[in-house]
């Protein structure tokens, strides 16, 4: 007898809750976690039905190895219509070259390196907010946010060889491959011949990617400069398996590079704004804070260490809002995960938005407390859960470009400026690729001070 014969049967999602999994993935998702309290639950039916790992122990197990859970499965469908063999969905050798390419533009040291000239660009996107703020205009929170994050990505990253209008252009595209791929993953048995929701839209943005990133690999490969951009990095010759690198291999990795850069940051401060406007000794504390260590100075590196709450404002957001909020895995043999047997081909559902949301491992999990972060306090225990970055050997690149880019936009802003939201808060999201919050904020910016050079 095979050691997967020898484990329990996963526990089913009771079949009344099935309809709420699709009308309210989410909120039926925490539902299931924090009834299977810690368990292995499968949710549906039939040969397609995924089991949802909530248990940090299980999902250290999942995410550390690659070789027994891997990216492929239904689940992925969707994301490899938009970014095909990416770094994001690949494994093995077509994985571990694009790996090496891109790991060492995002290790801690080359972030700070480039750290005081990523505060002055977005020190220059900010102040595209001033006149509107003198005007007592009301702004999209989206899409200065997405214009000021573009401004620092494309200037930092890619060495602006990518206009900021462009890499505006792929962020809304990406908003829309966000939304426009979730009917196929809710269905991901659906053929892909048969037409669903979102499709003609879908297919548009991938349109829009490829009409950008296109021309600039090829100019880079016919003109390399040697910089050290992650365009040049990625057109450098290379091979991968004898064979040379393709110019589809890198447009998938650049098309995930830009989405990842970008997308991360503005999604997850989407959020801070209903939080400030719901939150009024939160929003207090975060002035006051940036008000003594920044003051009318411009936001700098040397700043960084100081933002200790900005620092616990940015962790509750992504313990509540993770960016990568679902990450599946597909397992290639009979396992016993946790003392549940899983069959080779099942779908392993791992997501941090449950998980850290849940009774079992948080306190209070529904508020937003930014001092469960407090650097001397205790730690989140037990280690995973919480891991809004993912784990493993495929967590994410950019964590620590996140780590120095959101706070730098935090304190930019708030230090010249104290967002009032028009409108009621709604803490509503968005389901896509990524969260974001259902109905975009709209602000009315009231100028603090001036900034003294």
């Amino acid at each position: 007898m095979s050691e997967a014969a020898t484990g329990a049967v996963a526990r089913n999602l009771p079949l009344r809750k099935l309809p709420g999994l699709v009308r309210h993935p989410l909120e039926a998702l925490v539902e299931a976690g924090n009834a299977a309290n810690g368990d292995i639950v499968r949710l549906g039916v039939g040969p397609v039905g995924p089991y949802l790992v909530t248990s940090p122990d299980h999902l250290e197990t999942v995410l550390h190895n690659p070789e027994t859970y891997v990216r492929e499965g239904l689940l992925w469908t969707g994301v490899r219509r938009a970014v095909g063999e990416a770094i994001l969905v690949t494994e093995g050798a077509v994985w571990k070259s694009s790996r090496d390419v891109l790991r060492p533009l995002f290790t801690s040291a080359r972030v700070n390196a480039m750290t005081d000239r990523m505060a002055e660009a977005i020190r220059d996107a900010v102040d595209g907010l001033a006149e509107p703020a003198r005007e007592g205009r009301t702004v999209d929170a989206g899409t200065e946010l997405a214009r000021i994050v573009c401004q620092a990505t494309t200037r930092v990253l890619f060495g602006d060889k990518i206009t900021v209008s462009d890499a505006v252009r792929m962020v809304d595209a990406f908003g829309v491959i966000a939304t426009e791929m979730i009917p196929r993953i809710v269905v991901p048995w659906a053929p892909g011949w048969l037409p669903l929701p979102g499709d003609r839209a879908f297919a548009a943005a991938v349109a829009t990617l490829d009409e950008i990133v296109l021309p600039l690999i090829r100019e880079a490969r016919r003109h390399p400069d040697g910089g050290d951009d992650i365009i040049s990095a990625l057109c450098a010759p290379r091979e991968i398996d004898g064979a040379a690198v393709t110019e589809k291999q890198i447009r998938d990795d650049l098309v995930a590079m830009v989405s990842t850069s970008t997308e991360t940051t503005i999604a997850v401060l989407s959020w801070l704004w209903p939080v400030l406007a719901a939150h009024q000794e939160v929003a207090e504390k975060l002035y006051a804070e940036i008000d003594r260590v920044v003051g009318g100075a411009e936001v700098r590196r040397s700043h960084l260490p100081e933002l200790r709450y900005t620092r616990m404002v940015l962790d509750e957001l992504l313990r509540l809002w993770p960016a990568g909020w679902f990450i599946p895995r597909m397992a290639v043999r009979d396992e016993v995960l946790g003392g549940t047997r899983i069959a080779a081909g099942s779908t392993i559902l791992v997501s941090p938005y449950v998980t850290q949301r849940m009774r079992a491992f948080w306190s209070d999990p529904d508020d937003f407390d930014p001092e469960r972060f407090d650097p001397d306090g205790p730690k989140p225990e037990p280690h995973y859960s919480y891991l809004p970055f993912g784990g493993g050997p495929h967590r994410c690149l950019g964590q620590y470009l996140f780590a120095v880019e959101a706070p730098l936009i935090i304190a930019t802003i708030l230090s010249r400026f104290r967002p009032h939201l028009v409108g009621p808060v709604d803490f509503t999201p968005r389901m896509g690729a990524s969260l974001r919050p259902a109905t975009e904020a709209k602000l009315v910016l009231r100028p603090v001070r001036a900034v003294v050079p």
